[in-house]
């Protein structure tokens, strides 16, 4: 008995040993098909995004510089705004595109809400403009005073917007000095996030995006010395120890914003219950409110679908697992982007606009797929 019982265990023993060792080969089958996914995410989608937003800002930082100048001087600067607006829109586009991975740095040191909140604070703005006192410190140390000084609903985009635009189209060439002074400041500090967050990701800027955020005085660089797209690549990061984890926050970033832009950024001023919710425009000096949401849901089909043809992409992996999935996925995005480009006048006639309705519910719709559908299989 004693020698058939050992004989049993041995053969249990020796079956849990062929087992744990399939399991390990389909595990590592499952990690070889997510890990091509991505290198091309990080360098072609999320990088690649970065470096452009952050090359645009250089330009606008030089454009209103040159409008700071002309406003000093007493010179006509109507073509130059125009050609600011243009750089912001660029740089706008970029900064949108990115949305489906504002986790990572731009959550982690707040770059998000440094740069994208809103509405304006503008009883403080126009206390500050009026500030003799303060407007020295703007322009003698530009992006590292307002940085360090100033509040999120100060900075950022949309400041600069408020300064650039008017009801859509570039603004009256009337800028106060203190104004422009304060317009080159923002945009110096949005200019040396943006390259922070190519930065972050890509380990290394070139010499003059980093001249941008070499601090002279500390002579050191803002940068944090982070690398994401290597913590990605080689999984030497603690929140994402397998290409399933990797692959799972690619897809949670997509669902993210797809919430937002459905529950807030189109939800609020839909439903304008209420004051705030009436303001909660995104970007209402410029008017490309619905530019923007367009943008986000490109962002997520970049993330989902690989920015660059031919690139390995989550879309593959779905489609060998569940086809009929990735195509509701892909036509839920691509419906989603054309909803949203039929909206019209967002800005005025946000509040129960039918057209605004159907695109909430589409964009609802492809966030509940890759919630519900497309995490899960990848979990599986």
């Amino acid at each position: 008995m004693k020698k058939i019982f050992n004989f049993v265990i041995a053969a249990v023993c020796g079956m849990a040993i062929v087992a744990c060792s399939n399991a390990n080969v389909e595990q590592s089958g499952k990690e070889a098909e997510l890990q091509k996914v991505v290198k091309p995410y990080v360098e072609n989608t999320v990088i690649a995004t970065y470096s452009a937003m952050a090359s645009e800002g250089i330009v606008l930082l030089e454009k209103v510089e040159a409008i700071q100048e002309a406003v000093k001087n007493k010179e006509d600067y109507s073509n130059l705004i125009v050609e600011a607006g243009k750089s912001w829109r660029e740089m706008r586009h970029h900064w949108e595109q990115s949305e489906a991975f504002l986790y990572g740095p731009a959550d982690k040191h707040y770059i998000d809400p440094h740069i994208d909140s809103w509405p304006l604070d503008y009883n403080t703005m126009n206390t500050y403009l009026a500030s003799e006192e303060i407007m020295k410190k703007v322009e003698e140390e530009g992006g590292d005073f307002v940085r360090a000084t100033f509040s999120y609903a100060l900075l950022g985009f949309h400041a600069a917007e408020y300064f650039l635009f008017e009801e859509g189209n570039p603004h009256k060439t009337n800028l106060t000095y203190a104004q422009a002074v304060y317009l080159t400041a923002i945009v110096e500090d949005l200019a040396q996030q943006a390259i922070l967050l190519e930065d972050c990701w890509a380990g290394g800027v070139s010499e003059e995006k980093e001249a941008i955020i070499y601090d002279e005085e500390e002579d050191e660089s803002m940068s944090w010395g982070e690398n994401y797209g290597e913590y990605f690549m080689e999984l030497s990061h603690p929140d994402w120890k397998t290409y399933q984890a990797v692959v799972e926050q690619i897809v949670s970033g997509c669902v993210d914003i797809a919430g937002e832009v459905a529950d807030l950024k189109m939800g609020k001023p839909y439903r304008s219950s209420s004051k705030a919710d009436q303001e909660y425009i995104e970007s209402p000096y410029s008017y490309t409110s619905t530019t923007d949401f367009a943008d986000n849901i490109i962002s997520i089909k970049n993330a989902y679908c690989g920015a660059k043809a031919g690139d390995a992409c989550v879309a593959d992996y779905v489609k060998k697992y569940d086809s009929e999935l990735n195509d509701k996925v892909v036509a839920a995005i691509d419906e989603s982007i054309k909803l949203i480009g039929e909206i019209k006048d967002f800005e005025t006639k946000a509040k129960d606009n039918a057209d605004v309705k159907a695109a909430i519910d589409q964009v609802s719709e492809l966030a509940e797929l890759l919630e519900d559908e497309v995490l899960p299989l990848i979990g599986k």
